[in-house]
């Protein structure tokens, strides 16, 4: 019987839930917002990597396929689809400083060869509707509303999409980590 984890992935799951939690309790402490940009932007990216890493994580894959049916409309596709393209920009276009800065184009991103994963996701969800989130900030006792959007179009070389239009900095980023860790808390036991 193949039981999970087993011992490799029980030290790599040790590794980035530690790395994911520290990084997840900076980024919801209200200072955080106020280190300059490269600083944010250097956590932030980190963040959404580990992430990235552990959805590869077969019994994550069963969650989100779980959240297709059982949560409200598109999470799912945000908290694996969409973190993925933010991890991928973010990765395969290291040249940003800041959340603001990043922007993408067509012709940028198949700058190499088209078909790779950010062309995929940019082709299935331009010209979406965006996605309307809220989430509950304990320590202000107020709700958030926030809203995830997609590019109006992707079939323009030249048309810039800005990270920053898809996902604000400081309650997008929130969000996603507040999604992240609510799917990753899944697999931990206590």
């Amino acid at each position: 019987m193949n039981m999970k984890p087993n011992p490799a992935e029980l030290q790599f799951l040790h590794l980035a839930y530690n790395s994911f939690y520290d990084l997840y309790e900076e980024v919801m402490d209200e200072s955080f917002w106020s280190k300059d940009d490269w600083y944010r932007f250097s956590k932030i990216r980190h963040g959404y990597s580990i992430y990235a890493e552990l959805l590869s994580y077969e019994p994550l894959k069963y969650v989100i396929e779980q959240l297709k049916t059982a949560r409200p409309p598109m999470e799912a596709e945000i908290g694996s689809e969409l973190f993925k393209f933010v991890r991928n920009v973010m990765a395969h276009f290291p040249f940003y400083n800041s959340w603001n800065e990043v922007w993408i184009s067509k012709s940028v991103i198949n700058w190499q060869k088209s078909g790779q994963t950010i062309d995929k996701f940019l082709t299935k969800y331009a010209g979406k509707p965006a996605v309307k989130y809220r989430f509950w900030e304990s320590e202000k006792k107020q709700m958030t509303y926030l809203s995830i959007a997609f590019p109006k179009a992707y079939d323009d070389d030249d048309y810039k999409i800005w990270l920053n239009d898809m996902i604000s900095e400081k309650d997008g980023v929130k969000f996603s980590f507040i999604l992240m860790k609510k799917i990753i808390d899944t697999q931990v036991e206590s």
